[in-house]
């Protein structure tokens, strides 16, 4: 098993193993180690969010890769799906992002992009990880003109806009439409706003002011009722959030409510089916998507595939059986025609041009999407353990699951915390909120 890498990269508590700035140097040199090849052009382009930490760990991975005859290319605070596409447009050997996505400011993490901008595949992080614990990249010491240089590039967002801009139909604008901004005070802030000016949108921006400690505090997508407050005071048509390295997007209608990534990617599906470019008519999401999706789906003539949780399970399988739309109940939404991950902007875009084009507002789209109740309980946990260590975990469950009429429980470590989220869903909101508790405190009890 992985030691460091987790669903989305390494990541955790800054100034704490493994997100210090000794381990990102040798991290650094382990990726230039396995990354590196003879006649190509053996560059890195890097990237970040707002976070203070971005600094320390953005120069100890300089360091690291330019030590093993790697180059390096620094684009500053861009969102996720900006590295993946500038990652690819540059023809780069490798994109990394330091962010730690939805998480607080002391937190921090590295995820990678391989040249193709998709994210990294596992058994290449396995590679590069083992390569870190067993040091073996002290095997390696270029001198003289072998070592590495860096270069920064200033206008990579300009990049980034002109490309979501391409995605929507040729002279479309959004000419009409008031649109409120939660930017999460993260690596969207400029980016998102300026997109929808340039393209004639009124827009009004909240939490766009970061100061390298306010990322995602108490804004963004994990934080909607600021974002639904102004959309109210404002009279807005619609209000967009992301998260702290923006490759999810939130909404809220012109009503304030909130619009989740089921009902997103089940709006953009039947619109795309209808419009004949849904492949294989059909949707790609993970086991968290809600059974009211799925029915919906079903009713218009579409599949939904489900897999592990993680934007990046989503896109292999999209890959693997030739998909175009696919996503995450989060938010992360993956349009594989126009780029490789979950992708806060360019989802935004997509729903405006929807919007235009039907002449339609947000709680009008979303209507016939019907959802389940749906709760999530996170719990802490002291140690990582499988699940199926504990008899009494799954005792729990089937006990539940024999009360439950008709829904869904999941029970399953998070990928990028130490936690078991408990999910649940069924009929009867109140009935389903005492079933996950109950199984909550037999995990507290047997692992916290």
């Amino acid at each position: 098993m992985r030691k460091l890498f987790g669903t989305d990269g390494i990541r955790g508590k800054v100034n704490h193993y493994p997100i210090t700035a000794e381990v990102a140097l040798r991290l650094g040199r382990s990726a230039a180690y396995v990354l590196r090849k003879e006649g190509r052009r053996n560059l890195i382009l890097i990237g970040k969010d707002t976070r203070l930490s971005g600094y320390m760990l953005e120069s100890a991975l300089t360091s690291g890769i330019c030590s093993m005859g790697m180059n390096v290319v620094l684009v500053g605070p861009v969102p996720t799906p900006g590295i993946a596409f500038l990652t690819r447009s540059m023809r780069c050997d490798a994109g990394i992002v330091i962010s730690a996505s939805h998480n607080p400011f002391d937190d921090n993490g590295i995820k990678f992009f391989s040249h193709d901008g998709y994210k990294l595949p596992d058994d290449v992080e396995a590679k590069i990880e083992d390569v870190l614990i067993k040091d073996l990249h002290d095997t390696v010491r270029p001198t003289g003109d072998q070592i590495g240089s860096v270069k920064r590039i200033e206008e990579a967002s300009g990049r980034y806009i002109e490309m979501i801009k391409s995605t929507i139909p040729k002279g479309m604008d959004f000419e009409g439409l008031k649109v409120v901004v939660d930017c999460a005070n993260g690596s969207a802030y400029r980016v998102t706003p300026t997109t929808l000016r340039e393209l004639g949108a009124k827009v009004i921006t909240i939490n766009d002011k970061p100061d390298g400690t306010n990322i995602n505090l108490g804004c963004g997508s994990l934080h909607m009722d600021k974002l639904s407050e102004a959309v109210v005071d404002h009279g807005a048509h619609i209000g967009i959030a992301h998260d702290g390295d923006a490759d999810r997007t939130l909404f809220c209608d012109g009503y304030g409510r909130v619009v989740d990534g089921d009902q997103i990617m089940g709006l953009c599906a039947r619109w795309m089916k209808t419009d004949g470019r849904l492949k294989g008519s059909t949707l790609v999401s993970t086991v968290m998507s809600n059974i009211g999706l799925e029915r919906f789906l079903s009713r218009n003539g579409i599949r939904l595939i489900r897999t592990q949780v993680g934007d990046r399970y989503v896109a292999e399988e999209m890959i693997k059986g030739g998909y175009n739309l696919g996503g995450e109940q989060s938010g992360h939404i993956i349009f594989l025609d126009d780029n490789t991950t979950g992708d806060g902007p360019l989802t935004a875009l997509k729903i405006l041009a929807i919007m235009k084009m039907t002449g339609m507002p947000l709680w009008e789209l979303v209507s016939p999407i019907e959802l389940f109740p749906q709760v999530m309980v996170n719990v802490k946990i002291a140690h990582k353990r499988p699940l199926e260590d504990f008899p009494e975990i799954q005792a729990a469950i089937d006990n539940a699951q024999g009360k439950l009429k008709e829904g869904r429980i999941l029970v399953r470590p998070s990928g990028t915390e130490p936690k078991v989220r408990v999910m649940m869903e069924g009929e009867n909101e109140a009935q389903i909120k005492t079933l996950a508790n109950d199984i909550a405190d037999v995990i507290r009890k047997a692992m916290g």
